[in-house]
């Protein structure tokens, strides 16, 4: 069973510290501007979107102001705060509302139907099965809606290289098959990995796959920041031979996330 409570305070804890560590992050900010790029293919201008697992705000903010509507939801107070201080120090009441509130109680959310359901950078990794998740989705999301949702797979490529520098532990930490035990602020909790073709189980016949793309499948993980910065050609070379994998199969389900969107056709 999913300790919430933990997982909420653990990242309450790191919430300035995230913030931070995202300052000056080149390849960061090249994850996110890839997310944002497959996310508002599939959009109207304007569009409404449900935020799941919305942290600090920074896709909200951003997306906001691109023109989109966000109602931005997490379980951790702290995360929620900084959200907050963006908001009204960015004047971006009108576009961005806010609600403490699990991804596993959406019968609680405000506001809807959405035109989408967005989660970023594996907020939904937290749990062991996405089914409930996806049943509860009709109550949020209008028919011809779209799900955004970015997770990490178990097989992530240049983890797997870690091996060749003999940290075998923390290079195959994906593969074990009931989940990694992770460690932040003093707290555990369990993360749980799952393949694209997974994901679309979850969703079912009402839900037509409308894109599945790799985000770092030859660039580094998110916790990498220095090579962008200090080998700017080597990184370069490998954002331009990610870009012509990302949406290759099998390539596409072995990078740090991949980023799947589906419509909503009951």
């Amino acid at each position: 069973m999913t300790d919430f409570t933990t997982i909420a305070e653990a990242f309450s804890r790191t919430a300035e510290r995230y913030d931070r560590f995202a300052e000056d992050h080149p390849h960061q900010a090249r994850m996110r501007d890839k997310v944002y790029a497959h996310l508002t293919r599939h959009l109207a201008p304007g569009a409404r979107i449900l935020e799941l697992n919305a942290g600090t705000g920074t896709d909200a903010v951003h997306l906001a102001h691109e023109g989109f509507r966000v109602h931005a939801t997490d379980i951790a107070p702290g995360m929620l705060k900084r959200l907050r201080d963006k908001v009204d120090r960015e004047g971006l009441r009108e576009r961005i509302s806010v609600q403490e509130c699990s991804f596993t109680d959406l019968d609680r959310i405000t506001g809807g139907p959405y035109d989408a359901v967005f989660s970023d950078l594996g907020g939904l990794n937290c749990i062991p099965d996405l089914t409930p998740i996806v049943r509860s989705l009709p109550r949020v999301l209008r028919p011809g809606g779209v799900v955004t949702w970015v997770l990490m797979p178990p097989v992530c490529l240049w983890e797997l290289a870690l091996i060749l520098t003999g940290r075998v532990r923390l290079a195959l930490r994906r593969l074990a098959p009931r989940g990694t035990r992770a460690h932040l602020e003093g707290l555990y909790f369990t993360v749980h990995y799952f393949t694209p073709p997974k994901v679309r189980r979850a969703f079912g016949a009402q839900y037509r796959l409308l894109e599945i793309e790799g985000l770092s499948v030859i660039t580094p993980t998110a916790e990498s920041k220095n090579l962008a910065k200090r080998h700017r050609t080597v990184y370069r070379a490998l954002a331009w031979l990610d870009d012509r994998l990302a949406g290759v199969p099998p390539w596409r389900g072995w990078g740090d996330y991949f980023i799947i969107s589906l419509r909503y056709e009951p």
